[in-house]
């Protein structure tokens, strides 16, 4: 069997155990949660026979192995139950709330990814010197801000001095695209400041250490500027950390949004699961974890194969 494909075919089977494991601590974690479903859903005042038959209802009495299995295969069929608070079907409700979150990551890609890029190239081109420090410095400033304060202190300045922006991050599908993006330019530049300084850091370590290859001090000694030593030469072959990065990073813009969603009270997943959290709602935080699970792990399953697939030596083994 060919190196590549015997790599990716563990990375598969690797992320398809950790996605197993996900869903089993999830369970777990809901099921061992204090207090009473039926209780909650019924209220104080609800009789011994009517909290006895809703646990039947709920399947609640069943052993917790037999209750796993019956989540997993129906989840797995597409079928997340119905949320206990309204009766919903959470699987519809999750379409739209994943819809609007994978949106607003969607933008907050197309900005951070490309300028954490250029930025990094930047910062290796003029390494030790003042645009490096400052762009370093930065992005590091921004990292160490907290999301959520980021987020009050745009919208206080930006929404509330200068309205320019909505404070609130409210989308409907009757709104046109340029009022969707005016309506989420406060969460897009939070999420954009909060991924940037990781990306940018990994892109500029990475090329810095391939610039100490034999190939590029060859392509220096042919008389190239640095900068097309540097895009040509390094950053192509540097490729494959960064693609590990940006990965990681696109999976943080739709797993961690649960902050920013709140702060905009934007109406995607996070709030979504916030929401249900406070109302003890179990199906609902289990879709919502398993989903944020899946997420994480399937594009971290991709930048490890993107890797794969962008070194040399395995893909023209000797």
């Amino acid at each position: 069997m060919h190196p590549v494909v015997k790599l990716v075919a563990q990375r598969l089977v690797l992320s398809t155990l950790l996605l197993l494991a996900a869903s089993i601590l999830i369970f777990a974690g809901t099921t061992i949660l204090p207090g009473d479903v039926a209780q909650s859903i019924l209220g104080q005042s609800a009789t011994p026979e009517s909290l006895a038959n809703l646990r039947e209802e709920l399947g609640m009495n069943d052993p917790p192995v037999t209750r796993y299995f019956n989540w997993l295969f129906a989840a797995l069929q597409g079928d997340l139950g119905t949320a206990l608070t309204n009766g919903r079907d959470i699987a519809e409700s999750v379409g739209q709330r994943l819809s609007n979150t994978l949106f607003l990551a969607f933008w907050a890609a197309i900005i951070s990814v490309p300028l954490a890029i250029l930025l990094g190239l930047i910062a290796v081109r003029y390494r030790d010197r003042w645009p490096d420090k400052l762009i370093s410095g930065v992005t590091l400033a921004s990292i160490s801000i907290p999301e959520f304060l980021i987020g009050y202190l745009l919208m206080y300045f930006i929404a509330v001095k200068l309205g320019w922006f909505p404070s609130v991050a409210m989308i409907n599908d009757d709104m046109s695209l340029g009022q969707k993006l005016q309506s989420i330019a406060l969460p897009v530049i939070v999420l954009t400041l909060v991924v940037l300084a990781h990306m940018m850091r990994m892109t500029r370590a990475a090329i810095l250490n391939v610039m100490q290859s034999a190939y590029v001090e060859t392509a220096e000694l042919k008389g190239l500027s640095g900068f097309q030593v540097i895009y040509r030469h390094a950053f192509p072959n540097a490729i494959a950390p960064i693609v590990n990065v940006v990965m990681i990073n696109l999976a943080y813009l739709v797993v961690g949004v649960v902050v920013i969603e709140v702060v905009f009270v934007y109406p995607g997943m996070g709030q979504y699961l916030v929401d249900h959290v406070s109302k003890r709602d179990v199906p609902v935080v289990q879709a919502c974890g398993l989903i944020f699970a899946a997420v994480y792990i399937v594009l971290n399953m991709i930048a490890d194969i993107v890797s794969i697939l962008a070194n040399p030596r395995l893909r023209h083994p000797k």
